[in-house]
């Protein structure tokens, strides 16, 4: 129903600290390393695209449609419940597996970086 919201919701914080780490650390990018800025950009990638995809299975099985309350489950107070359950569970569970996901990205591209410093030594 609206599971991708949380996500979306994710995905809007992770830019806005993005940005935030873009103005205070611009000039202090180390060049060997992948920096931080660059890893919050990849989980910002795989937040949105993962809600992209899903928004647009909702729109394909008419969940979601052009007209208020743009979720078909919103118009009744007990289908809200259902709505509101399902992203408090499916939604932060996808928001966050993603970010575990990520994480593991970001442990194995910093492990790449650090074994080819090291070969080159």
């Amino acid at each position: 129903m609206a599971c991708f919201l949380v996500p979306v919701a994710e995905a809007v914080v992770v830019s806005a600290v993005t940005r935030s780490c873009e103005r205070a650390h611009h000039s202090s990018q180390v060049i060997d390393a992948v920096p931080w800025v660059r890893k919050l950009r990849w989980l910002n990638y795989l937040l949105l695209g993962g809600s992209v995809l899903l928004a647009f299975e909702h729109v394909w099985h008419g969940e979601i449609v052009p007209w208020f309350p743009f979720f078909t489950s919103a118009s009744n107070p007990t289908d809200l419940t259902a709505m509101l359950k399902e992203m408090c569970t499916v939604g932060v569970a996808m928001a966050g597996l993603i970010t575990i996901v990520w994480l593991a990205m970001c442990l194995v591209a910093d492990a790449i970086v650090r074994r080819s410093t090291v070969s080159e030594v």
